[in-house]
């Protein structure tokens, strides 16, 4: 790494966990970002802070007023402009030397795999079941592994999943078949803390940190099939296990 790059990232190189093989690790890292919003903003400036070397960002919506209250990417200058081009120019202000590519489009079962490819990790923090679900089809199809994060109201999840692994669950064998709909509820109904938006995402960025650096620091340990459960309310944390469900038509059959 050029010494300017060693100079920002000193404070993780002196890290044990990390050092100088993790932050190497972290720079040849390509994730796809899904979802701009209160979750993926903290997510992105975590992710570009800690020099995810490419970063590939999807997102369909627009810039909202509404929106300000938890997506900490955008200003009141950034109303009507696409989320993920919005947040492209900010992580080209942050650091110029990371790789960042926008696409203001929803990812699809259609489209997925062609969105997916290339991308060595997947942080989904999108607001809709459906989309989850093609995310997490896509991913164990492609033997991406793929990072869950999820928030509303006072509470939070954050997981990691790898159903391409034959012992490993997927999001699917978690939350099922029956959120293949899009009529699920949204924080525009239910409202949300958005202190709360910023701990799930940055939680997930760590998260993906430490699937970036498996097998390259000692932090590496992808936690795979753990469900964080947080509470915003109490506060706290607890942790639950994912069993691999046999029958489940995404990561089973897909090994069958």
């Amino acid at each position: 790494m050029p010494p300017e790059r060693l100079e920002r990232f000193a404070r993780h190189i002196v890290l044990p966990e990390i050092g100088g093989t993790g932050q190497l690790a972290l720079a040849k890292t390509h994730i796809l970002l899904v979802g701009m919003g209160g979750i993926g903003s903290p997510a992105l400036q975590y992710l570009a802070g800690a020099g995810i070397g490419r970063i590939t960002l999807i997102d369909s919506d627009r810039v909202e007023e509404s929106n300000l209250q938890r997506q900490t990417l955008f200003s009141q200058a950034d109303i009507g402009r696409d989320k993920a081009m919005a947040a492209q120019d900010w992580v080209r202000r942050f650091d110029p030397a990371l790789q960042v590519e926008s696409k203001a489009q929803r990812i699809t079962a259609e489209n997925a795999a062609t969105l997916l490819e290339g991308a060595d990790l997947v942080l989904d923090g999108c607001d809709n079941f459906a989309t989850r679900l093609a995310v997490s089809d896509s991913c164990v199809a492609q033997r991406v592994p793929l990072v869950s994060a999820a928030v509303g109201r006072f509470q939070g999840q954050v997981g990691s999943f790898a159903g391409h692994l034959p012992d490993q669950p997927c999001y699917r064998c978690y939350v099922g078949d029956a959120f293949d709909a899009e009529d699920c509820d949204t924080c525009a109904e239910d409202g949300m803390l958005g202190a709360m938006a910023g701990w799930a995402g940055t939680f997930g960025a760590m998260q993906a940190i430490r699937v970036a650096v498996e097998g390259r620091a000692a932090f590496g340990d992808p936690q795979w099939g753990q469900l964080h459960l947080l509470d915003g309310l109490k506060p706290g944390m607890r942790t639950m296990r994912i069993a691999k469900d046999p029958d489940c038509r995404t990561c089973s059959q897909a090994l069958s």
